[in-house]
């Protein structure tokens, strides 16, 4: 009979296979709403969902199958409910696999960078999922479920470490409150990356419209939010994201203490913890009193997420430090 930490690992892929569904299915979503949008011109209901949707309404043809022929109402963007149900279902598989990871363990399960990858991709979805019922974001499923099929499934292939105790530092309740902290934000600056990828591409289509070039970008961008409305929902995410940063970096230091008998070492993960703070920090002063709008403070945003990856994946793995419990050898 497999035991609980088996069962983790087979439900781990089955919610990596799912989540690989639920990319295809946007993708597909916005290959659909390209298409729908190409008969714009002749179509007049298209054309106001069009312009509904630049005024940042993000509704008629957003992925919510609103788009109707001239024969009455029929959803025609039913790959984005596809997606969204799958994302949902894998959702459930992988908080399956990382609760029996918890009880094969016998504790949190946040002792290595396998186990943080598993809790971090975990939050990133499941803050989609939650705003989708508040905002209709659907458009970027391709992103959010696209880019945990790439760190859940590098974790799993790459990162796995059998059930290990944990060492005598992670044996603190400021583990569980840092980690997870840090792993919320995570999941909101990831939607707010997602948002700034989506300005930049709108920004250039908007920009070739208003020199009268025809077609200009992919399709779906026109069912989409116009840039001011994703660059003010990209300020929002990376605002509450960087509060929780903020407290990431006062629990760590505060566990260091407990740990370590010191607030702050220049640990190198210490430091890019303290150098992606910063970025973020700029890029909320620059907009807010510097007036950088518009694609100089999407591409701050990108710069930003960039660096908590490169803080996850490089640094996590072939930096050491105090803080390397990757668990790889």
């Amino acid at each position: 009979m497999p035991d609980l930490d088996s069962i983790s690992i087979l439900t781990l892929w089955t919610a990596i296979a799912v989540y690989a569904g639920s990319f295809i299915a946007y993708a597909f979503d916005l290959a659909r709403r390209s298409s729908a949008t190409t008969a714009a011109v002749e179509s007049p209901v298209l054309v106001a969902a069009g312009a509904a949707d630049a005024r940042g309404a993000g509704s008629a043809a957003s992925g919510t199958g609103a788009a109707t022929s001239g024969k009455g109402a029929k959803p025609r963007f039913i790959f984005a409910r596809i997606g969204t149900a799958l994302a949902i279902l894998g959702w459930l598989f992988h908080l399956t696999a990382t609760l029996t990871r918890g009880f094969a363990a016998g504790r949190v399960p946040w002792a290595n960078l396998y186990e943080f990858a598993m809790i971090g991709t975990l939050l990133i979805m499941a803050v989609y999922l939650v705003m989708l019922t508040r905002i209709d974001l659907r458009y970027l499923g391709t992103f959010i479920s696209g880019l945990v099929v790439v760190l859940l499934g590098a974790a799993a292939a790459n990162f796995y470490v059998a059930v290990t105790p944990l060492v005598d530092p992670l044996k603190s309740v400021w583990l569980v409150i840092h980690v997870f902290v840090a792993s919320l934000s995570t999941a909101l600056l990831a939607l707010a990356f997602a948002l700034s990828v989506m300005q930049l591409m709108q920004s250039r289509r908007e920009r070739r419209v208003a020199e009268g070039v025809e077609n200009a970008g992919p399709g779906f961008l026109r069912t989409l939010p116009n840039t001011v409305r994703l660059e003010n929902m990209a300020y929002h995410f990376t605002v509450v994201g960087f509060i929780f940063w903020t407290f990431t970096l006062i629990a760590g230091a505060i566990w260091a203490q407990d740990a370590w008998g010191r607030y702050w070492g220049f640990d190198v993960k210490e430091t890019w913890t303290f150098i992606i703070w910063v970025l973020y920090a700029g890029y909320i002063h620059a907009r807010a009193t510097r007036g950088w709008r518009g694609n100089p403070s999407a591409w701050l945003s990108i710069v930003g997420f960039t660096a908590v990856i490169f803080n996850f994946a490089i640094v996590n793995v072939f930096f050491k430090g105090l803080h390397a419990y990757s668990g790889l050898s």
